[in-house]
């Protein structure tokens, strides 16, 4: 005699194939993902403004700023924030030294907030397909 199979077992080996596609396709991702260390050998510094000439950026990419952060820090901003060298109220301020940034879809803007850093050069827009 064939033995039935209690109800919703096939609900549940429904949901555990769509779990185990989740995980495949976040994993794709990811792994499509680059990280980029902002300014290379150098790190996020005045020299940086260059830096992304020649280089393509996509959404979920990530970006590592390193630098001295007795000294420096990184601010996402808006266009006018990039233009003017402000930050405006409620402005994402990262202070590690060592800070990890996923890059959004459009242009991302980046200051150094210290006072003359931005104004120095100390600023880079990164645009991601």
């Amino acid at each position: 005699m064939a033995q039935r199979q209690g109800r919703g077992s096939g609900a549940v080996a429904l949901a555990a194939a769509a779990a185990v596609l989740l995980c495949v396709l976040l994993h794709a991702h990811v792994a499509e993902s680059a990280v980029f260390t902002v300014g290379d050998r150098g790190g996020w510094s005045f020299s940086t403004g260059t830096w992304t000439n020649g280089k393509r950026f996509k959404a979920g990419d990530v970006l590592v700023f390193k630098y001295d952060s007795t000294a420096h820090n990184v601010v996402a901003v808006n266009a006018a924030g990039y233009k003017g060298c402000s930050a405006p109220r409620g402005a994402k301020v990262y202070t590690s030294g060592n800070d990890r940034v996923t890059l959004a879809r459009g242009t991302n803007y980046f200051i150094c907030s210290i006072p003359g850093h931005c104004q120095s050069g100390m600023k880079i827009a990164v645009t991601a397909a």
